[in-house]
């Protein structure tokens, strides 16, 4: 099994602040493998309502979940929303007899439900695949190609991977979503998550994907709320403010799991990965996603103008502003672009991420680091503070 101490540090965390903690993210994430590290075996504090004894013993939750004390985890909580006003109750507590971990695959109903009924009392974690740190940086190839999905990623062969990556669409659109209460055909729903991956790492316009489906403008963006709600796709915000230039005002889209991205765009090897069209926005959407799980920043967003210039990320981290920039090229040179954002947004600093092995500086705030840095790296190292303030 791989370790993923980062992420268990963040939920210990978590929990030690708040009464209650929602661990959200796709299924076959790793959730529920990552609840029973925290949770001791044997013990009844643990409940899988995917498990028909799990759903008897939370028949009557108050008299069930009331006298128990330390960590209650309970495990796909979706299927049983009528349980959030208990959990307030029991949050309530003084004193607190015991701390819940409520684990959900994501959807935009479990998000309502909790903040509404939950407000002031739960904080959120949000849980992805296998990272790059966790896989490590000799892995990265077979990360990128494969995704992070666990058993994805770790699959014995190439075929083995894809296989897993077909089925897991399959039963995602036609099982995993219905329990969901989303009602969209899945032939629908998989003819418009192709066709998103063909705009992958593009500005996001819903005229064109609606008329390829022959549907109407709403609709198309509402298909798009759903794969974002369960953190299939990432909406990235384009940051705007009055310098006095026309911006970019309509979000870009990513497939959030580079291995289904692939899926999606029938890719099965490397070789056929390197020689794709999609293979630099390919690599821009993977190395957004890890500077993101690294960083983890207050705010992100990307950056263009009319004008061409543009800028991947803007991060907004302990009121520092950041810019990231990714190249998929041997040695990145400063350009007019990269002059204009930093002068423009006021950034802190500047990185350029690439895929060769040497870190060096185009100047004072611009770096430029090899993409398997983020292995090895926390977000204070990816972004030092200046000396004057360390």
């Amino acid at each position: 099994m791989i370790p993923r101490a980062a992420l268990v540090s963040r939920v210990r965390a978590a929990l030690g602040r708040s009464r209650v903690v929602a661990l959200v993210g796709p299924r076959q994430c790793g959730k529920t493998t990552l609840a029973r590290t925290l949770a001791h075996k044997g013990r009844t504090n643990y409940f899988d309502l995917e498990d028909p004894r799990g759903l008897a013993q939370l028949a009557e939750p108050m008299t069930a979940l009331e006298g128990l004390k330390g960590l209650v985890v309970i495990d796909e909580v979706q299927l049983r929303p009528d349980l959030f006003p208990v959990l307030r109750v029991l949050a309530d507590r003084r004193p607190l007899p015991a701390r819940f971990l409520i684990l959900g695959s994501a959807s935009p109903a479990l998000l309502r439900q909790s903040s509404e009924s939950l407000a002031g009392r739960i904080e959120i974690v949000e849980m992805g695949g296998f990272s790059l740190p966790e896989i490590g940086a000799r892995n990265l190839p077979r990360h990128w190609l494969r995704g992070g999905f666990p058993l994805s990623c770790t699959a014995r062969s190439e075929a083995a991977s894809a296989a897993w990556r077909t089925q897991f669409v399959r039963s995602f659109l036609e099982r995993d979503l219905p329990q969901l209460g989303i009602t969209i055909p899945a032939l629908a729903l998989r003819r418009f998550w192709t066709m998103l991956a063909h705009f992958h790492a593009q500005i996001w316009n819903a005229a064109e994907p609606a008329r390829s489906l022959g549907v109407a403008e709403t609709t198309a963006r509402r298909y798009l709320d759903l794969l974002c709600g369960v953190f299939m796709v990432r909406q990235l915000a384009p940051w705007h403010q009055n310098l006095g230039k026309r911006q970019v005002k309509a979000p870009k889209l990513y497939v959030r799991d580079s291995g289904l991205l692939h899926h999606l765009l029938g890719i099965t090897s490397q070789s056929e990965l390197l020689a794709h069209p999609k293979c630099g926005a390919s690599w821009e959407g993977y190395a957004i996603e890890e500077v993101l799980n690294a960083v983890q920043p207050d705010e992100a967003y990307f950056w263009a103008t009319y004008q061409g210039a543009e800028l991947d990320l803007l991060l907004f981290k302990n009121g520092r502003r950041l810019g990231v920039e990714v190249k998929r090229m041997d040695a990145p040179r400063l350009t007019s672009s990269m002059r204009i954002a930093l002068e423009d947004l006021h950034l802190e600093q500047l990185v350029v991420l690439y895929p060769g092995p040497n870190a060096y500086s185009l100047e004072d705030r611009v770096r430029v680091l090899p993409i398997s840095t983020l292995a090895q790296s926390n977000a204070r190292s990816l972004f030092p503070l200046p000396r004057a303030v360390r």
